[in-house]
């Protein structure tokens, strides 16, 4: 049973990201052991949704194999027109659809499922469109959040058409959007008519207002949350965050890392209460480390289950050994 039983979450992912200086989709790239998209999807599974939508384009048949496990649903963007064509592209799919459609970045591995569903909870199912916005430090390049005097949301302001006291507003857009079920209705409005000929899906802020609905923020605390990946410092970035966030789920689950900084578990590990890891040691793939085990330094284990440390030595390089062959 669906726990957001009225949400349809779509996810864009079309995007080749030429900043990335590569042949491969952007959300393909690997932080933590998975690509930036599952991170996403595996985020907007935990809600339980009705349906979710993975919007992609370049490299579609290689999105297809390698996110074929997840169980989500593909439409393709033939041609990308800008992300409010991409999520036009969705109109088929959820066809008599009546619940709220929630539109995530497929590059946006940080968000937490904790701020995701308490995003789906803010807006009541017909009170119009809301978008997560955050106050950043340093806004340049980001859409600025105009509001009106109670508090929604007016406009977004982007960076090359914003005057200098716009400029200096520090409520961005990153993004993500929880839209009614009038949502594909009123897209049918959005126009190219700009210099880059693409529709925007920035201008359904101001569709939804000239229809009567009210636009209304939803504040995210950590800036973190809504980083996205465009070129790959920031994919260098993204990793160290997700790793932290790995590393301290285990110290606090039970574990001891003499040096947490020298050691790499990927978001697939799995570790009991009482191990112990050496420095320099990486835990990749489907990885279990059983109750007591010391892992001694430098050593690479790859996809086993391991149930004694008793074969394993500094400098070791295990690969999928199940738990029958690791207490020989």
């Amino acid at each position: 049973m669906s726990q957001f039983e009225n949400l349809a979450v779509v996810i864009l992912a079309a995007g080749l990201g030429t900043r990335m200086k590569s042949e491969f989709p952007k959300v393909l790239h690997e932080a933590a052991g998975r690509p930036l998209v599952e991170h996403v999807i595996r985020a907007a599974q935990r809600l339980k949704p009705e349906k979710i939508i993975v919007v992609i384009g370049h490299g579609a048949n290689l999105m297809r194999q390698r996110l074929a496990h997840t169980g989500v649903e593909f439409v393709e963007q033939k041609q990308q027109l800008g992300t409010g064509h991409a999520l036009l592209q969705c109109q088929e799919s959820l066809e008599g659809f009546k619940g709220q459609v929630m539109v995530l970045n497929g590059d946006g591995p940080l968000l937490r499922f904790e701020s995701l569903k308490a995003f789906a909870g803010s807006q009541a199912d017909d009170t119009g469109m809301s978008l997560m916005i955050c106050e950043v430090e340093n806004p340049f390049g980001l859409g600025r959040i105009i509001r009106l005097n109670d508090g929604s949301v007016s406009k977004i302001v982007e960076e090359k058409d914003a005057s200098p006291q716009e400029k200096a507003m520090k409520e961005v857009n990153p993004g993500i959007y929880l839209f009614n079920s009038q949502v594909f209705k009123l897209a049918q409005k959005l126009n190219n008519q700009n210099a880059a000929g693409e529709y925007y899906i920035t201008d359904l802020v101001d569709i939804y207002i000239k229809a009567g609905f009210k636009v209304n923020p939803f504040k995210i605390a950590d800036e973190r949350e809504v980083l996205g990946v465009n070129n790959r410092k920031q994919l260098a970035e993204i990793e160290t965050i997700l790793r932290w966030r790995i590393r301290d789920q285990w110290l606090l689950s039970g574990v001891t890392m003499i040096d947490p900084a020298s050691v790499y578990i990927d978001d697939e590990v799995v570790l009991e209460p009482d191990t112990i890891i050496h420095p320099n040691v990486h835990l990749k793939g489907k990885t279990v480390i059983h109750r007591g085990v010391t892992i001694p330094p430098n050593v690479i284990i790859d996809n086993s289950s391991i149930n004694t440390d008793r074969l394993i030595t500094p400098f070791s390089v295990i690969k999928d050994l199940g738990p029958e062959e690791s207490k020989a």
